[in-house]
């Protein structure tokens, strides 16, 4: 066992070395002088030539990039062009609002579509089976920002029930800072919801079919035992699975949703330092999203063990 995680563990660092290759290397992709861009029109030769000292433009690639990755081992992520802040502390500031949006949808994400998927393959071709899968068709279908200011002008405008934008910190009540999340996060986890359903159904319409179900059926087990205790455990792998690729989408969508609800999370962050050209805080995001999916993977893998003992690569 230990072996194996050992294994799977030592398999992260070459990951992270060619994602750490790629968000050093996206300086050097965009289009035209860096330098120049950040700069602007009105910059004068000698701004330019600032700017490019202080993104290391002067300095061979290579130098370039083991002082990054030296730098980065020690914690320091760069500074800002912009604010001249630490980009680490930037994230720091931004963390929260962008980690408490994920943790609310992903809860809710899982607990509403694993029971979702479960039912549907247990009412197989039945109106609620065609309505779970119309559900899943909707939410593939609808983008995020879409849905985000749907939820926005009904509950929030309309109704009046929920706050339309902005955040709330944890640490000044759990019920402000649950009302700022909850439309967000559904909007996020529309796509998710969907994902995880159809899958959770096509898994478990296998797993219905074999001989241990009729066994546990034929001994008088009960239909919620049989659906979550037998049937579910061993469809889990999949299920388990896409969740965490699906941890992409809530990455990707958190800079949708946080810009359409005016959260000051990460995705915001990445937002505006894009729109700034502000590459040291886009290089310092982009690997801590990196990072943070490579960590869900490999604790997806690690927990494949858990649902299935014979699992050994």
């Amino acid at each position: 066992m230990w072996a194996y995680v050992i294994r799977r563990v030592l398999a992260t660092i070459p990951v992270m070395a060619v994602v750490a290759l790629f968000v050093f290397s996206l300086l050097y992709l965009a289009p035209g002088d860096p330098a120049a861009i950040i700069a602007g029109d009105q910059a004068t030769p000698q701004d330019v030539e600032r700017i490019r000292a202080s993104l290391g433009l002067d300095r061979p690639y290579l130098v370039r990039f083991g002082a990054w990755v030296w730098d980065i081992a020690h914690g320091d992520l760069g500074t800002s062009i912009f604010t001249n802040l630490p980009v680490s502390r930037m994230i720091e500031q931004r963390i929260e609002p962008t980690l408490s949006l994920m943790v609310v949808t992903l809860i809710l994400a899982i607990s509403i579509a694993v029971p979702m998927g479960v039912v549907a393959a247990w009412k197989q071709g039945t109106i609620i089976d065609r309505a779970v899968m119309g559900f899943a068709v909707l939410g593939f279908s609808v983008p995020v920002f879409v849905v985000g200011y749907l939820l926005a002008y009904i509950f929030a405008l309309e109704l009046d029930w929920l706050p339309v934008q902005g955040y709330t910190p944890f640490e000044r009540g759990i019920g402000p800072w649950f009302q700022n999340l909850i439309l967000p996060a559904i909007a996020l986890g529309g796509v998710y919801i969907a994902l995880i359903a159809r899958i959770t159904r096509a898994t478990m319409l296998e797993v219905l079919s074999q001989d241990y179900i009729r066994t546990a059926r034929a001994k008088g087990a009960g239909q919620v035992s049989i659906l979550f205790l037998h049937a579910l455990k061993n469809a889990a792998v999949p299920i388990v699975t896409v969740i965490g690729i699906g941890i992409a989408l809530l990455i990707g969508g958190a800079v949708v949703t946080e810009s359409v609800f005016a959260i000051p999370g990460l995705g915001r962050l990445t937002v505006d330092a894009i729109l700034r050209r502000d590459y040291p805080v886009i290089q310092g995001v982009v690997l801590l999203f990196s990072f943070v999916y490579v960590l869900v993977n490999l604790v997806i893998d690690l927990a494949y063990t858990l649902f299935d003992p014979r699992i050994r690569y």
